[in-house]
Formats: structure tokens, C-alpha cells, sequence
């Protein structure tokens, strides 16, 4: 891996009612520390909220969404999920 570089994902939610964007991400900053979910937020069109996953391993991107998938109040609210991973984690930016 390039020095300290993590690599990044994006995780788009699609809520099942309109209106609990902001409930989500209160409760995804409870769930994750973070430095594994440095930013999430309501976003307009097909999507409702995405989120920002930082992890150096595959399985720390797992573990975000298996917690996602078996958190009971995720698990009530989401309709669908989509997840989005960074080819290389030697972006420039």
C-alpha cells in the first residue's frame, strides 16, 4: 500500500420513507468511529443518503456493511443499498 493512504468506498441508502435522512445519519455516527465513516448526508435524487468508508482492508469495508445489513434499525428503514469502491487508493486528491 501507498504509505498511509486508505482506500475508499461509498455506500448510497435508499430509504423506504422520506424524512428519516437525517435520523440515518445520526445514527450511522453512533454506530461507526469516525475514522471508518468520516462523512454521510442527505443527498436528492434516487438516493437518499450516501456515505464515505475509509478502510485499508477489504474486510473492514465488510464489516460496514454486514453492520448496516444486521443493525435493527437500518434494517427497518433501508430499502436498498449500493456500494461504490475507489479503484486504487492512490488518488491524487
Amino acid at each position: 500500500m501507498a504509505g498511509d493512504k486508505k482506500f475508499r468506498a461509498y455506500i448510497l441508502l435508499r430509504l423506504s420513507s422520506v424524512g428519516d435522512e437525517w435520523e440515518v445519519v445520526e445514527r450511522l455516527k453512533k454506530v461507526f468511529p469516525r475514522e471508518r465513516v468520516p462523512y454521510a448526508c442527505p443527498v436528492f435524487g434516487a438516493w437518499d443518503v450516501v456515505v464515505e468508508i475509509n478502510f485499508d482492508e477489504l474486510n473492514q469495508l465488510d464489516e460496514v456493511v454486514t453492520n448496516l445489513r444486521n443493525d435493527a434499525m437500518f434494517k427497518e428503514i433501508l430499502e436498498e443499498t449500493t456500494t461504490m469502491v475507489a479503484a486504487r487508493n492512490t488518488f491524487p486528491w
